[in-house]
């Protein structure tokens, strides 16, 4: 502040100390006094006590607080946009599938779970505290019944949950006082993006008023994304790369419009087979990508390790296959469909599979 007339200076800091504190600049009187624009030896009587309420008051504004009520956009299983406000934060809330259940242990939250159900994998070590405090169901996917007995006044989930066949439309739950949100990369017709990973996380930052949490996730994303783009912006040549899943005799390819697709081009690679969602053999040779992520999936009681090597194999060790580069050069890796595909806080986790593969000289420790 660099007003001329110290009066001023006063009155301002005289009406601040009237103010509620939300409303406080963090403006001490030492801040003045260090930029020269009054002296020490002037302070107006009394105003220790307005430089300790006002650094009080920046400390506080340090965290982001939520002012309810608080509206946020989400969808209905058709893909409409619902927008559903927020009283409060919830405190019984229903997490189905694994990033729903992760990012709500992630943001501290696993007291305000009245119920979890969906797992694939068990949750990361330094959740499984957390994680035992909530109740597991039974059910993978609960039916109306038992989401009805819970009565919950919130259902995290993906999209698929809110079919006619399971937990029925969104606007019923709302009508009855039950607000829903929906992992915004499993929207029907939707877009696949780690911008969207990132605005959920964000979202719920807000909803439970726990805003600086969801934004030191966010934030340890992007600095991954950032690390890589800055490192490797010299390349002449970026390297091409595909994603495939094999699934028996069909090949799944993750092109531009799925989030692992959008992760590795946010990374700087291109997609050497954008616009296929399934490809053969035949279509791998031709688009012969300097790099290959062989998705694979472990389910509950399946052994990883297995799965994995067998998913690489089926392309590493097949014989149509072997002129590839990314065969010859060993620059095939796998990636966990968990981590890239509604990947929540694993977002991060897939972001630097997918970045060290890319570069495999990179530094992002």
């Amino acid at each position: 502040m660099k007003n001329k007339r110290v009066s001023k200076k006063i009155l301002a800091i005289v009406m601040a100390a009237a103010m509620p504190m939300s409303f406080m600049p963090a403006v001490s009187a030492q801040d003045r006094v260090d930029s020269g624009t009054i002296k020490e030896d002037n302070l107006p009587s009394g105003e220790t006590e307005i430089q300790e309420a006002a650094e009080d008051a920046a400390a506080e504004a340090e965290g982001k607080k939520t002012e309810y009520p608080l509206t946020v956009t989400t969808y209905d299983y058709e893909g409409n946009e619902v927008e559903t406000t927020y009283e409060k934060a919830p405190e019984k809330v229903l997490a189905v599938y694994q990033g729903s259940i992760e990012t709500m242990l992630a943001l501290g939250l696993q007291d305000k779970l009245i119920a979890t159900a969906g797992l694939d994998n068990e949750v990361p070590e330094e959740m499984k505290a957390a994680f035992s405090e909530t109740n597991y169901l039974d059910e993978f996917t609960p039916s109306l019944e038992t989401v009805t007995m819970l009565e919950p006044d919130m259902i995290l989930s993906w999209g698929s949950i809110f079919a006619d066949d399971r937990l029925g439309n969104v606007t019923n739950w709302i009508d009855k006082g039950c607000n829903t949100y929906m992992n915004t990369n499993t929207r029907k017709g939707g877009s696949r993006t780690l911008e969207n990973e990132c605005t959920d996380i964000l979202n719920l930052g807000m909803i439970f008023d726990v805003q600086d949490k969801a934004e030191a996730i966010v934030n340890d994303i992007k600095e991954v994304v950032n690390k890589t783009t800055e490192t490797t912006a010299g390349m002449e040549e970026k390297p091409t790369v595909m994603i495939l899943e094999p699934l028996g005799e069909d090949i799944t390819n993750y092109g531009a419009k799925s989030l692992g697709g959008d992760m590795v081009t946010q990374l700087g690679a291109e997609l050497a087979n954008p616009d296929a969602s399934s490809v053969g053999k035949e279509d791998i040779i031709a688009a012969n990508p300097d790099v290959i992520f062989v998705v694979y999936m472990p389910y509950a009681g399946d052994d990883p390790e297995t799965v994995k090597e067998s998913q690489l194999g089926a392309i590493t060790g097949d014989e149509a296959l072997q002129s590839l580069d990314a065969v010859k050069n060993g620059t095939i890796y796998p990636i966990m469909l968990s981590e890239m595909y509604a990947s929540a806080t694993r977002t991060q986790d897939g972001i630097e599979t997918f970045a060290r593969g890319l570069y495999p000289d990179i530094d992002l420790d």
